[in-house]
């Protein structure tokens, strides 16, 4: 069955027709059409006479896609938000019991069926932002068998048709677990020995927190390494809070992002620039840390492609919206419109490895959203409320109005 759009304005992200005057591929009075899950046409109205049939809407965009969350959690850190506003830092939070610890005693009292139902809740809310794709962590398990129960869950839902799609990653290394304090060296050996060979096939990517209160460089180079060797693929957590070499890490292990970046050295964006690994910028967590932003001036002049992600997670980015990272990202980092929602598709798609999706053209996938603004730029602003009147997986409508 051949469904699609008419609309005054077709955002195509596709770089083979943008240019100065028209820099995300804007085809004006255009329409789009997918058969079998793909775009089967897409340009002028006038050259696709049977676009008559198609439902009129003011925009059209590739799907929205979320590149680093860590979407899988249950339970609620709302004391530790108030602790946050009212000046408090991690060491209050960790004295009261919460923090990652807090979110791994939701995820043990939980069944899997109850984090499977969670998150898809989740998702499906996601989706109604225009959110298509979304990649989703573990690391709130710690535990071997629950960080697989997360990754049972989330694989569940992944395949599921009635949510976005998603990209599941092993957070192998996110915080040292109560019962290996004393014993720092034996967790990182059950996380190589016992965890990570069961979460091969569970996920396709592995992640580690390299931070100077999280892992060195040195313990997430064995597990990444490790990892790759079993197919896996590399994103790495690096300097949220203090440069400890971590963007050098992810250059030199081929990684194909690099998260938050908000203390990175002169030689750091160097070899990411070298390595073409992208810088995924994560600005709901810095704003609600009353964090300084990664210096997004010198990744753009060093051309290292930046990805824009929620980061959504129940600690320090207690959101669901990629949008308002959207909105943050232009508004406290500085990028231009152009470059936030290039970091939400099109540069979003190549971070997680993904090349039949971020942009609209013949043959890629049909993952599009119908929006209600006349622009795209209004994508950027913090509506707070969903402006996505149809949502499209694969060609078919998952959040919004019907095709039908």
């Amino acid at each position: 069955m051949i469904t699609g759009f008419r609309s005054p304005r077709v955002v195509t992200f596709d770089p083979q027709i943008s240019d100065a005057s028209n820099p995300l591929g804007a085809v004006r009075d255009g329409c789009i059409a997918f058969e079998n899950g793909r775009v089967s046409f897409i340009g002028n109205e006038v050259d696709y006479p049977e676009s008559r049939s198609f439902p009129l809407v003011p925009l059209i965009t590739p799907g929205l896609i979320d590149a680093h969350t860590h979407a899988c959690w249950v339970g609620s850190r709302h004391d530790e938000y108030a602790i946050r506003m009212a000046g408090g830092d991690y060491r209050d939070i960790a004295s009261r019991g919460g923090g990652i610890v807090a979110s791994s005693r939701a995820i043990a009292t939980a069944t899997e069926h109850e984090i499977e139902s969670t998150l898809l809740a989740r998702l499906k809310r996601m989706s109604s932002l225009g959110v298509t794709t979304c990649e989703v962590k573990s690391g709130y398990g710690l535990l071997p068998e629950l960080e697989l129960k997360q990754l049972r869950a989330i694989a569940n839902v992944a395949a599921r048709r009635d949510a976005p799609s998603v990209v599941s990653t092993f957070l192998a290394l996110h915080s040292v677990p109560a019962e290996y304090k004393s014993n720092r060296a034996e967790y990182i050996s059950t996380v190589r020995d016992v965890t990570l060979p069961s979460a091969v096939g569970l996920a396709q990517f592995v992640d580690a927190y390299v931070d100077a209160s999280a892992f060195t460089v040195d313990e997430a180079r064995m597990i990444a390494t490790l990892a790759r060797s079993m197919g896996l693929g590399v994103r790495l957590h690096v300097g949220q809070f203090a440069d400890v070499g971590g963007a050098e890490l992810a250059a030199d292990l081929g990684a194909l992002s690099a998260d938050h970046l908000e203390h990175v050295s002169a030689r750091g964006i160097d070899a990411l620039a070298a390595s073409g690994t992208a810088a995924c910028l994560l600005p709901v967590a810095s704003f609600t840390l009353g964090q300084s932003p990664p210096p997004v001036a010198t990744l753009r002049e060093a051309g290292i492609a930046m990805v824009v992600a929620s980061d959504a997670n129940p600690g320090t980015a207690p959101t669901e919206s990629l949008p308002l990272a959207l909105a943050l990202a232009v508004r406290l980092y500085g990028l231009t419109p152009e470059e936030a929602l290039i970091g939400s598709t099109r540069n979003a798609a190549r971070s997680l490895g993904l090349n039949d999706r971020g942009m609209l053209q013949i043959g890629a996938r049909a993952d599009v959203v119908a929006w209600d603004l006349v622009h795209e730029h209004a994508l950027i602003q913090p509506w707070g409320t969903s402006k996505a009147l149809t949502v499209v997986v694969e060609g078919v409508a998952i959040a919004g109005t019907s095709l039908s």
